[in-house]
């Protein structure tokens, strides 16, 4: 019997060579006991296994359908015939552009082919905006005084208007009318008023120099704050600050948390006629005063004097606070002037001017675009909707037989309401 490694071909135990790259464990000095082999696969050409097997496979097949379908060949000529597939061509083949669509042929199914098409970024829609007004009330008694300010739209949606004596709120949800107030004497007068920011309180200037503060909700006068020695011409809220701007040219300010005594805690002496415009800015940080003497001043929260130009060549009643810049400041001009003039009030530069070609009564920013709605007196009583910065007229509003003195926007923003010397209001 031959040993293991015999060379001898007739011997019936003959022995075979494995080789894998690598020795066995088995094999070695220091043998290691293991209960497996593990081979070295990275030795190993699993592609080229994968191709030979599926080789074999498929030849297998074909070599199975044609012993079981000897007609096939002829079935397809058959079927392609009788679909009129030219057999020389392939049906799903690559080609650089789809064949063109007969003329005149529309797919029904686009919109479900792009239904699940990722959102695109819409165009922007043109934005109509109404020449006419929609709604006209009558406002018998309204005085026709440009330095006056007898109109606002507040949070609540109420609206006050001062008619002669007497201040009338008009819901404009409901359509409710109701009096506030009128003034005790014959003579007297509503020359301003302005609701505060919650909509609830409302500043009553009088024509006896008289500031009042009513709660709408109760009907009540809750303050009356005494300090000015001609008519209240325009009143403006800061929060708990009351500012009112008088005929004797002065600026008070007003703490309405303190007692009567102590409620005046500054007063500003710096235009020479009557203040006639007042607005504090959206912030609180600034107050913006125009006067009878072509002035405009401009004063921090601590009521220090920032800046003082004049620029205007009329009085500066209309005043309106950019709402999407706090520095930004529109001005507008009487009748000597007639320019809509912009302002940084951190450094009193004019940014830019444009005449508008009529006496300047108010104006208004609107909340949702870069525009400016003004309201204007002599010589067309329109209104005109200008783009900032470019200063384009979008549009221009008809309809008020006398000047349109007085202008104020919804809480929403969407709707302005003017009142104007032929004794109506318009929205």
């Amino acid at each position: 019997m031959s040993t293991p490694g015999n060379k001898s071909s007739g011997s019936p135990n003959k022995s075979v060579k494995l080789s894998f790259g690598t020795k066995t464990p088995g094999n070695g000095k220091n043998k290691e006991k293991m209960d497996r082999f593990i081979p070295t696969r990275s030795a190993m050409d699993f592609d080229s296994a994968n191709y030979t097997l599926s080789k074999e496979n498929k030849q297998g097949t074909e070599q199975r359908d044609s012993q079981s379908s000897p007609s096939k060949e002829d079935y397809q000529k058959a079927l392609a015939a009788s679909l009129s597939v030219n057999d020389s061509s392939r049906i799903l083949a690559f080609k650089q552009k789809a064949p063109a669509a007969p003329e005149g042929y529309e797919n029904r199914l686009t919109s479900l082919y792009n239904q699940n098409l990722a959102p695109t970024v819409p165009k922007k829609q043109f934005r109509h905006v109404p020449t006419t007004q929609e709604r006209i009330l009558d406002a018998p008694e309204l005085m026709d005084d440009y330095y006056l300010n007898l109109l606002d739209w507040g949070s609540q949606n109420l609206i006050a208007i001062a008619l002669g004596r007497s201040v009338y709120l008009w819901n404009a949800g409901s359509g409710d009318v109701e009096e506030l107030c009128t003034t005790p004497n014959e003579g007297d007068y509503i020359s301003s008023l302005r609701w505060g920011s919650d909509g609830n309180f409302l500043a009553v200037g009088t024509s006896d120099a008289k500031v009042q503060i009513w709660d709408a909700s109760r009907r009540k006068q809750v303050r009356e704050l005494c300090g000015h020695t001609n008519r209240v011409s325009c009143v403006s809220w800061n929060g708990s600050i009351l500012s009112s701007g008088s005929r004797d040219s002065t600026i008070a300010n007003w703490d309405v948390r303190k007692r009567r005594d102590e409620a005046c805690i500054a007063t500003l002496a710096v235009h020479e006629q009557e203040v006639c415009g007042l607005a504090w800015s959206l912030d609180g940080q600034q107050l913006g005063s125009g006067g009878n003497d072509n002035m405009l001043a401009i004063h921090d929260s601590s009521f220090r004097l920032v800046n003082k130009v004049q620029a205007h060549t009329a009085a500066v009643k209309a005043l309106a606070w950019c709402p999407y810049q706090s520095n930004l400041l529109a001005t507008g001009g009487g009748t000597a002037d007639r320019h809509i003039r912009f302002w940084n009030t951190h450094t009193g530069a004019m940014l830019s001017q444009i005449d508008t070609g009529s006496q300047v009564c108010a104006l208004q920013w609107n909340p949702h675009e870069r525009e400016l709605l003004s309201s204007h007196g002599y010589s067309k009583n329109q209104l005109c909707l200008w783009k900032y910065p470019s200063l384009n007229k979008v549009a221009e509003m008809i309809g008020h037989q006398g000047r349109v003195l007085h202008m104020s926007t919804s809480p929403d923003g969407c709707s302005v309401v003017t009142a104007g010397a032929d004794e109506t209001l318009r929205f």
